[in-house]
């Protein structure tokens, strides 16, 4: 047994061409935000404090669809959303429809550490951040030049533009130019484990470009995007429909606790069996310090680090001989 951590920053069809000046901050962010998880690993910080703080650091990135890089609905407004799990205890909390909150995880957790609910979303999330003190800014500064292109682009296509993916018009996908090269940025999450095998599970999005009002995904649903037990903790990514049709999250619990599959086997099954191809992507770790990242899309920005030694920054799958 030993710490792990494993974070992602969106999984889809990421082109292996990705221009350097798009995928390098990319790359040096996880860099810096695996640091900040190891560190705060290694320090005996709770599991769930360093999810929330790496999930923090992604939000604040504008090259992730979360926080500072939160895409825009159909009326080109910010609606941002957000969970957080407790492995031992189950406890969990989450948000939906934020539009001045800095950093929706954190609100996600003070949801779960002083309320007597799960979730709270719109109107009443907007509310309790108001009532908790946390850090809010006018909701036009999180609407960005580039969301606003990218809007402007999925309305002229007629489309919703999911994380990592090509576009989507009538249900098909469609070759469209994109913007600068680049439409997609994705959903962040973070899952860690220490050496007591304390587990912690945390998800922070924007949902999709061009989303309907009100929509809500998979990353606050426990269990769909985010889910934590005393076996694994795992933080999905991708396309949330799909994330919530298969329970994504909690198959991959499920299978360890009634299969006595292992964290690998159950993460392997549940991405290639129960969900379409090209949809969806995983990050998990295990009480006993295993860690898993797969995903049956072009690639998925993630990172991950083990007490032994074992650390990996990557987007596409390893090359093979």
């Amino acid at each position: 047994m030993g710490w792990a951590i494993a974070l992602h920053g969106g999984a889809g069809d990421i082109p292996l061409n990705l221009p350097p000046e798009r995928r390098l901050p990319r790359e040096a962010a996880l860099r810096h935000c695996l640091e900040i998880g190891v560190a705060a690993l290694k320090a005996q910080k709770h599991p769930l404090d360093v999810v929330e703080l790496v999930v923090r650091e992604l939000e604040n990135h504008p090259n992730f669809n979360a926080g500072k890089g939160s895409v825009l609905t159909s009326a080109g407004t910010v609606e941002m959303e957000a969970c957080i799990m407790d492995g031992k205890t189950k406890k969990c909390g989450a948000v939906s429809g934020l539009t001045t909150v800095v950093n929706a995880i954190s609100l996600a957790r003070l949801v779960m550490e002083k309320t007597p609910h799960i979730y709270l979303a719109f109107d009443g999330a907007e509310a309790f951040a108001r009532e908790q003190g946390v850090e809010t800014i006018d909701a036009s500064q999180f609407v960005t030049a580039e969301n606003i292109e990218r809007l402007k682009q999925a309305k002229e296509a007629n489309r919703v533009q999911i994380d990592y993916t090509q576009p989507v018009r009538n249900n098909e996908e469609v070759q469209i130019p994109i913007a600068d090269g680049d439409s997609q940025i994705g959903t962040v999450g973070c899952v860690a484990v220490d050496n007591n095998g304390n587990l912690a599970s945390a998800t922070s999005t924007g949902g999709l470009v061009n989303k309907m009002v009100g929509r809500i995904g998979d990353t606050p649903i426990i269990g769909a995007g985010t889910y934590a037990n005393s076996l694994c903790a795992v933080s999905a990514t991708g396309k949330g429909e799909s994330i919530i049709r298969g329970t994504v999250a909690r198959d991959v619990a499920a299978l360890m606790e009634f299969k006595g599959l292992s964290l690998k086997e159950a993460a392997a099954y549940v991405v290639e069996e129960c969900v379409p191809v090209a949809t969806v992507g995983l990050v998990a770790v295990s009480a006993t310090g295993e860690v898993t990242m797969p995903f049956n899309t072009t690639g998925m920005f993630r990172a991950c680090a083990t007490e032994d030694g074992y650390s990996e920054i990557a987007i596409w799958p390893p090359l093979r001989d």
